[in-house]
């Protein structure tokens, strides 16, 4: 698993949403939106590992759909930080439109082989 593409990608994201999350709160004091990208952003990683450990290949597949989901609403978490000049993340949309596509190629690789 650790060689893994999806799962270095997702933890090196995770990391940098934590570091984004840190510098939110302390320079900003916005918790709110700061917890919730937080959230989403490590929960990504978080369901692509439970995915390797599924009881059953439709398992994994939700759980990377999961991922998927939680991918999608940190960009919205970003998009607002973002708009309301809370905090710039455009250096982190890259990133994120990477982890949905591997994601979205994973799910549709399991789905062929199922």
């Amino acid at each position: 698993m650790e060689d893994s593409i999806l799962f270095q990608k997702s933890k090196e994201y995770a990391l940098a949403v934590i570091r984004i999350s840190r510098t939110i709160r302390a320079e900003q004091r916005e918790y709110t939106l700061a917890d919730q990208f937080l959230r989403s952003g490590t929960s990504i990683g978080a369901n692509i590992r439970e995915a390797y450990y599924g009881s059953s290949k439709m398992d994994f597949i939700a759980k990377l759909q999961i991922a998927l989901k939680e991918c999608a609403e940190n960009e919205y978490w970003m998009e607002l930080l973002t708009d309301s000049n809370t905090y710039d993340c455009k250096s982190m949309f890259p990133a994120c439109a990477e982890l949905k596509r591997l994601l979205i190629a994973s799910v549709n690789t399991a789905k062929k082989n199922t």
